[in-house]
């Protein structure tokens, strides 16, 4: 699949919320992406969509952030784990089989444990200082 490429983080968050519109219940997104990459504005733009009426920002020290939406928002950051060992110790099975979105950056850290219908986002630096270029893939085809 050919890259999306977005130009600013209004783009990037329109982008995300065109694909929010089509998540039901139970989805799980795993985003991948080096730091400021966009993960987190891409989650911000799922979070929108979904009718979130507070700020999102990444919960890199609590690990989750849980938001009320039309869906709830279940914004889960592993950077500081190591494994998925470390993922089920926190609770990450829980998520998986919520009744709401699941979005996970750094979801490589956890890769061996995500359910087949995951959603994978990769996204990565453009030429300019706020393009991104993204990826989506459906199914285990990360």
């Amino acid at each position: 699949m050919r890259p999306i490429v977005t130009h600013s983080p209004e783009e990037t968050r329109a982008l995300a919320a065109d694909l929010a519109a089509q998540l039901k219940p139970g989805a799980v997104l795993a985003l991948h992406g080096e730091l400021g990459a966009g993960k987190t504005c891409f989650i911000q733009g799922i979070a929108q969509a979904l009718q979130v009426d507070q700020p999102v920002s990444s919960p890199t020290y609590t690990l989750v952030n849980e938001y009320r939406g039309r869906l709830p928002l279940y914004h889960i950051d592993l950077y500081r784990l190591k494994n998925a060992d470390d993922a089920l110790n926190v609770g990450l099975d829980e998520y998986l089989e919520g009744d709401g979105v699941t979005a996970i950056e750094w979801a490589e850290r956890a890769e061996a444990v995500l359910p087949e219908r995951t959603i994978h986002v990769r996204l990565e630096h453009g030429s300019a200082e706020n393009e991104r270029r993204v990826r989506v893939l459906t199914g285990d085809t990360p």
